[in-house]
């Protein structure tokens, strides 16, 4: 087992528009950088990143309570100490919670020499979703954990498909407001009609065959989400005209990172994703809102660990 390790767990796509809580990719960037060791006795110590005034009681820090559910699967007097430099800001709607809960299991697993399955990690850093949004969803923690895009098909029990996928440009605008996550899901529609829960259910499996065919023309017409959009977009200023004025420049479609406010284009080409970059810029330029772009690609590698040879912690 190795003593300290470095962790990169990068931000994370939830939905893919028409796929609530079932369908989320990886990205290559924005990505947290965190750096964890053993500990010889049971317990989880928590060093948040102090510029967001996240706890440090590992109960209430979404890491802290991925971990503790590991412990419990853990009958060793082993414990864990964590420091998280954030680069995904919370809120953002691009999985930074996904990315500490993930992360830090991720990175706890290679100091225990990979003995939890994929599977398990993803049932571990869980708990850290429900923590932040009330809700046990894997959509975000999958991809981190699984790379690349993966597919819920079931919660209980678990059962994550990874899915191929053609190379996809991916182009984020993140305005700098906060969306909380447990805010946007009681805003959405207890009862849906059936003919939109058709549609749905057709944009899904199209997009599915899409990613596997590498159809590129069968992504985009894929892209339109029925029941989650028309609700949540009313909380992102100039949403509407984003997602048209990015579609007449080239992109295949998109909507919607998560919960928002970011939002997220798939493009084939990267001329065309930087393209789409600069309309982003340029509207909320005009919108008068401070706002981050990210133009990326999706990673197939998802969460990475390293050995550290440059120890962060004091001696025990």
């Amino acid at each position: 087992m190795n003593n300290e390790v470095k962790i990169l767990a990068p931000g994370t796509v939830a939905n893919m528009v028409c796929g609530f809580d079932i369908l989320g990719f990886a990205l290559h960037q924005p990505a947290d950088e965190m750096w964890m060791r053993l500990l010889p006795e049971k317990r989880v110590v928590i060093h948040p990143d102090p510029q967001y005034n996240l706890p440090t009681d590992p109960e209430k820090n979404v890491a802290g309570a991925a971990l503790l559910a590991m412990l419990d699967a853990i009958d060793e007097p082993l414990g864990f100490e964590v420091k998280i430099t954030k680069h995904i800001k919370p809120g953002s709607g691009i999985g930074s919670s996904a990315a500490s809960a993930a992360g830090a299991v991720v990175g706890a697993n290679a100091l225990l020499g990979g003995r939890f399955s994929k599977t398990d990690l993803v049932q571990f850093a869980m708990f850290g979703e429900k923590l932040a949004s009330g809700v046990k969803h894997a959509d975000n923690i999958a991809p981190g954990i699984f790379g690349g895009v993966t597919l819920i098909r079931s919660i209980l029990p678990l059962d994550v498909v990874a899915l191929p996928s053609p190379e996809l440009y991916v182009v984020i605008v993140h305005p700098q407001i906060e969306v909380r996550t447990a805010d946007a899901r009681a805003i959405l529609r207890q009862k849906i009609l059936l003919k939109d829960a058709i549609k749905q259910w057709g944009n899904i499996a199209g997009l599915v065959a899409g990613l596997t065919t590498k159809d590129y023309a069968l992504i985009g017409r894929s892209l339109e989400d029925y029941l989650i959009e028309p609700v949540r977009s009313i909380l992102i200023p100039g949403f509407d005209l984003l997602k048209q004025q990015c579609k007449a420049a080239g992109a295949l479609g998109g909507g919607i990172s998560g919960s928002g406010p970011s939002v997220f284009m798939l493009c084939q080409t990267e001329a065309i994703a930087h393209a789409v970059e600069k309309i982003m810029i340029n509207l909320y330029t005009g919108l008068g809102i401070a706002h981050h772009t990210y133009c990326t690609t999706i990673s197939n590698a998802g969460i990475t660990t390293q050995p550290n040879n440059n120890p962060v912690f004091a001696p025990l």
